[in-house]
């Protein structure tokens, strides 16, 4: 039996590219970003999904009801699938971050580095591994939606296809596009990656 899952991240706001906004309350969709759902979720709008599930923030929940409708569901929120923890650096301003030491190394070895009292993206790697893993007992031999964050994807990308998470720069999670995963017994491959 396999489950496909299709990771789905969450649409453009108005605070991206310029803070780090981790899992700051209050961070939602902005206009281009309501459009880029839509997208996301017409491009999904033929696939059998027995389930939506989303990180509990705003953002991610507003993309999830865009999938969601499309198929007659409701949204379900799964903390396994929330933003990575950034810690003190949670709100912060890019060139804020540049300024600070920690910063050059958490983004050039990210598998032996954490933000300050944060979530290393290994112990989100985990986390967001066993949540695929609870989806694939659910929903066997069928297809979910899981809205969530660039970085959540690109860990379990990289788990499926056995990369150091040090490689993590190597491919790009745009908003709102569509990667794919196909989990049984026999493990897991990626079938889909950064598709709009």
């Amino acid at each position: 039996m396999t489950t496909t899952v299709h990771l789905v991240r969450h649409g453009s706001h108005d605070r991206l590219d310029h803070t780090l906004c981790g899992r700051m309350d209050g961070v939602r969709l902005g206009e281009s970003g309501r459009v880029e759902a839509q997208a996301a979720a017409r491009l999904l709008a033929d696939e059998p999904l027995a389930a939506v599930v989303s990180s509990p923030l705003e953002r991610c929940r507003e993309t999830a009801e865009a999938v969601a409708r499309e198929h007659g569901l409701d949204v379900q929120a799964d903390a396994a699938f929330v933003e990575l923890d950034f810690g003190d650096w949670t709100g912060l301003s890019f060139p804020e971050l540049e300024a600070d030491p920690r910063w050059e190394p958490w983004n050039s070895r990210r598998s032996l580095n954490r933000p300050p009292h944060g979530e290393s993206l290994g112990e989100a790697q985990m986390r967001s591994v066993r949540g695929l893993e609870q989806q694939r007992a659910r929903q066997p031999d069928q297809a979910v939606a899981v809205v969530t964050h660039s970085d959540i994807i690109k860990a379990l990308a990289a788990h499926v296809l056995g990369l150091n998470l040090d490689l993590y720069h190597r491919f790009d999670v745009d908003p709102a596009s569509v990667t794919t995963l196909v989990l049984g017994d026999w493990g897991a491959k990626l079938t889909r990656l950064n598709v709009r």
